[in-house]
């Protein structure tokens, strides 16, 4: 329900309306678009990265958050750590069991690898069940392949049970996404990533591939220069399990519970960056992690869903940004950072965004429109989901617009791969959002979905032909750890935080020491 005070302003905005629904805006000349992102992007405060002092990215510059977790050491101890008791001996070892891992843990199988996923919260937990608005790929008569392997993508995900939207006579449905020059936007409804995983999910279960929930991978294992296997610690019965394999995928993920500049964030409760911090301890480069993806129209009321994503498809089928004075102040469709520095350039620089009941700056995202333009009940048959995340604190998008803010939404940048999702590190890939050089600097919408599937796929292909060569994977060490650690030292890195946090820490600080003290 939103308080008196809110819904006076919300008058302002019903006053403008009218005015609204034929009125065209203009998209930002690239002089501009600049000028905002210098002036407004978190990108472009330098004041808010630091520079690595270790690993093969030393010298580069990341998020000092994302510094914190690689400028850490591991909870395992590399002189003390018994590795010779071998738990599961495998193929593919696949971490993460979102929808790059359960991607390439099909095509691995279907390979004939023997394969075992392991996820550090139950399969399907992830970013990818969260994703809503939609798929991109250029599937129409009139496209060139922008993504080779995406019209092939779209087809093995309908082939295994995806519903798509159709036309009535079967032709997929297509929408405009933000910065996009033609259509390319195939979704379910507004919950398609849901869709995707459930479909993904089911197809693993069916099949009986071997998997391991509530299973973090804690430390890499290494033969020299070559990853041969991973220490999972069991966050259940808190034991350690030794996996030997000839390859190893990390698709764990990207690190918005890392909370850069404090933003909130749409990500799951997983997403801590625990594939970067292992795979760069092994040698494994950074590519575009000085970069993070803010998509701008995050919940900012009520504060139970803080940070969790408005779809940028309610934009895509007529939703309005507009000031506390219902005025509009960016094309909706803009990239997503043009479109992000300028939601916080209102409430900040120019001073007119709305304030809530707990202080969270914040603009409005007028979804009326949406009803006014395609029709009444137009919300509700587009964006489902959406309407019922609003339904369940009192608020009609049909009737009442909504408060949006940016949140820390996706990770651009990561471990550096090739096509094959080989990392420079022999037997170690990545896919999904741990990876990085897939989408520059700035991602598209439906370009995460596309990515997990086009790139799950080609590395469980590339990681089960690889291990069919191998005849034995090596010895499981942790003498990349001693060196890591070592270098740790010698930049005058003290060992005051370990790394990868497995889970973030939101307990109040008295609460946390309250609960060491009981303990002790």
């Amino acid at each position: 329900m939103y308080t008196p005070e809110l819904l006076e302003l919300i008058k302002r905005v019903e006053a403008t309306r009218e005015r609204r629904l034929d009125e065209e805006f203009p998209l930002l000349s690239a002089d501009a678009k600049q000028e905002l992102l210098e002036g407004f992007h978190p990108d472009y405060k330098d004041e808010v990265f630091s520079e690595l002092r270790v690993g093969p990215s030393k010298g580069e510059r990341t998020p000092t958050e994302y510094a914190r977790v690689f400028e850490a050491y591991s909870g395992v101890d590399p002189d003390g750590f018994d590795t010779s008791e071998v738990d599961f001996d495998v193929d593919v070892l696949i971490v993460g069991g979102g929808g790059a891992g359960a991607a390439a843990a099909l095509v691995a199988q279907e390979q004939g690898a023997n394969v075992l996923v392991a996820t550090k919260l139950r399969l399907g937990d992830s970013n990818t069940v969260m994703a809503q608005g939609g798929i991109q790929g250029a599937d129409k008569p009139n496209d060139k392949a922008l993504v080779m392997d995406a019209p092939d993508a779209l087809a093995w995900l309908e082939k295994l049970g995806v519903m798509f939207d159709k036309e009535s006579d079967g032709t997929m449905i297509t929408i405009h996404g933000g910065g996009t020059s033609r259509k390319r936007m195939h979704a379910a409804r507004d919950f398609t990533g849901g869709e995707i995983m459930k479909t993904l999910k089911d197809e693993m279960l069916n099949r009986d591939v071997p998997l391991v929930e509530f299973a973090a991978v804690y430390e890499l294992l290494t033969d020299g220069d070559r990853v041969t296997g991973a220490i999972l610690y069991n966050m259940e019965t808190q034991e350690y399990l030794i996996v030997r394999a000839k390859t190893t995928i990390l698709a764990t993920g990207g690190g918005g519970r890392l909370h850069v500049m404090g933003f909130p964030t749409s990500n799951h409760y997983g997403a801590t960056a625990d594939g970067l911090v292992l795979g760069y301890r092994v040698g494994a480069p950074l590519q575009y992690l000085d970069t993070i993806q803010y998509h701008p129209t995050g919940a900012a009321y009520p504060e139970q869903i803080l940070g969790l994503l408005v779809t940028e498809k309610v934009r895509s089928i007529g939703g309005q940004i507009t000031n506390v004075e219902g005025d509009r102040f960016v094309y909706e469709l803009e990239t997503r950072d043009v479109e992000a520095a300028a939601v916080i350039r209102e409430c900040l620089g120019r001073k007119k965004g709305v304030v809530t009941p707990s202080g969270q700056p914040a603009v409005w995202l007028d979804t009326v429109v949406i009803e006014k333009k395609l029709g009444e009940g137009a919300v509700k048959a587009r964006v489902p989901a959406m309407y019922r995340q609003y339904e369940r604190f009192g608020i009609d998008m049909a009737k009442h617009p909504i408060l949006i803010y940016p949140t820390q939404h996706y990770q651009n940048g990561g471990l550096e791969i090739n096509d094959r999702c080989e990392t420079p590190v022999p037997g170690l890939y990545a896919a999904g959002e741990v990876a990085g050089g897939i989408h520059g600097t700035n991602r598209l919408m439906g370009n995460s979905l596309l990515d997990v599937v086009v790139f799950g796929r080609r590395a469980g292909a590339a990681a089960a032909t690889q291990a069919a060569g191998i005849k034995t994977a090596g010895g499981l060490g942790l003498d990349h750890l001693k060196d890591y650690h070592a270098a740790l030292k010698a930049a005058g890195v003290e060992p005051t935080n370990a790394s990868p946090m497995l889970l973030p820490e939101y307990r109040r600080a008295a609460t946390v020491e309250r609960k060491i003290e009981l303990l002790a």
